[in-house]
């Protein structure tokens, strides 16, 4: 058997739905911060292992250069010959200068 409230089951319900949905606002203000807050921060760590793993290809590479300074004396002798200007006794050294743009 059904009675008839008239009105207060209508309104009955339309406040239970206003405090359903004031409850999930509410639970959608509390963490929207923390999701936004987590997205941040994954985009950072993102950022971050991307130049770590370029710092740790310049590592490599720097690893290598002594390496090769330390064991190769043809690296060595490379190196002199560019930087310093060395030239074995029966060499002649030609150095090209380029011409000031104008």
């Amino acid at each position: 058997m059904k009675v008839d409230l008239g009105i207060w089951s209508k309104l009955t319900q339309a406040v239970v739905i206003l405090v359903v949905l004031a409850i999930l606002i509410l639970i959608g203000m509390t963490y929207l911060p923390l999701i936004r807050e987590n997205e941040r921060m994954r985009a950072k760590m993102d950022r971050l292992d991307a130049e770590l793993q370029q710092q740790e290809q310049i590592s490599k590479q720097l690893k290598a250069e002594i390496d090769a300074l330390g064991n190769d004396p043809k690296t060595v002798e490379r190196l002199a010959r560019e930087k310093l200007g060395y030239a074995r006794p029966d060499e002649t050294v030609i150095h090209f200068e380029t011409s000031p743009a104008k």
